[in-house]
């Protein structure tokens, strides 16, 4: 019995490199838990494309919103661990681990790292009808008017979310905020100003600003950003410490063979790497992650960590 356990574990062994070998062999799902035109949606598709030129396979994406990112993660959580359906995540996920404790999945426990891709600074940005023009007057026009100014978010728990709630907690302003099932209707009514404050990713929200269509106060990264060199950050402009960023990686069911993680792992690394990528993605204002599913697994928990006192220091819920 032993001998016959043992034959099986080799042949076992034997297999999962040859899996790794021959994946992929059909079409690869990547599914977005967010809504299409958010920068989760719109580097899954880049990723996606380059995943293809280098494996030789489809890898379709699926925009699949609501609860928070939980419906689209709760269907990879369900999904077969064989590397053919694949999450991109964020870090609404690992703010969600806190803000969200009764999630039908937990994400260090139904989830296996691959890599990081890339991270970006937010924008703070006000509708042009806003009479500030700079971080103080926005502060001193909230604090004369407590509840009477509102920002838009993409939903509870999504870096957009976070950035706003740190803000009001740092600066000791109280500002309303307006949840919606995606960024882009945030995006476009910020634009049309049915709302007056966003936090959104400077690699979607630079060009509108650009083009005046909403007023750009600071910036949300620890410099001030190449993308928008003129404006400050809101460390430096009026909330001393204040750091705030949207990371976005990608993770797949938990129980896939490590080899075909690590497959993954150096494609995509080989990918955010390559000289054009990591040029266009500056131009953007992204800036490419690269780590082991080890050193991802760790940052993952780190941020997780990182959340969870923010959350429990700024009484933090869900709308």
């Amino acid at each position: 019995m032993i001998r016959v356990l043992g034959m099986l574990l080799a042949t076992m062994c034997m297999a999962l490199p040859a899996m790794a070998q021959d994946y992929p062999n059909r079409p690869v799902k990547i599914i977005v838990p967010f809504a299409s035109g958010g920068p989760a949606d719109l580097y899954a598709r880049f990723l996606g494309q380059r995943l293809q030129d280098a494996l030789g396979q489809s890898f379709v994406v699926e925009d699949r919103p609501g609860g928070g990112s939980v419906i689209g993660t709760d269907a990879v959580a369900k999904s077969a661990p064989d590397g053919y359906t694949l999450l991109m995540m964020s870090n609404t996920h690992t703010v969600n681990e806190s803000l969200i404790p009764n999630k039908p999945f937990q994400l260090l426990r139904d989830f296996a790292p691959i890599a990081p891709v890339n991270y970006s600074d937010l924008l703070l940005v006000v509708h042009p009808s806003v009479p500030a023009k700079t971080l103080k007057e926005l502060l001193d026009l909230a604090k004369a008017k407590p509840g009477a100014m509102n920002y838009a978010s993409s939903g509870p728990g999504t870096p957009y979310h976070m950035a706003g709630e740190l803000f009001k907690a740092m600066a000791g302003v109280d500002i309303v905020h307006v949840p919606y099932k995606g960024s882009s209707g945030a995006r476009t009514d910020i634009v049309g100003g049915q709302v007056q404050m966003m936090f959104d990713a400077i690699t979607t929200m630079a060009q509108q600003a650009r083009a005046g269509k909403v007023r750009a106060i600071a910036t949300t990264g620890k410099v001030r950003s190449d993308v928008t060199p003129e404006v400050p950050t809101v460390a430096e402009a009026g909330v001393p410490g204040y750091e705030a960023t949207i990371w976005l990686g990608l993770m797949a069911p938990a129980g896939t063979p490590k080899p075909i993680i690590d497959k993954l792992n150096a494609a995509i690394t080989r990918i955010v790497n390559q000289p054009d990528v990591r040029a266009a993605w500056t131009q953007q204002g992204a800036v490419p992650m690269t780590m082991s599913p080890e050193e991802f697994d760790r940052y993952l928990r780190d941020d997780i960590a990182k959340w969870a006192n923010v959350v429990k220091v700024a009484r933090i819920k869900v709308d």
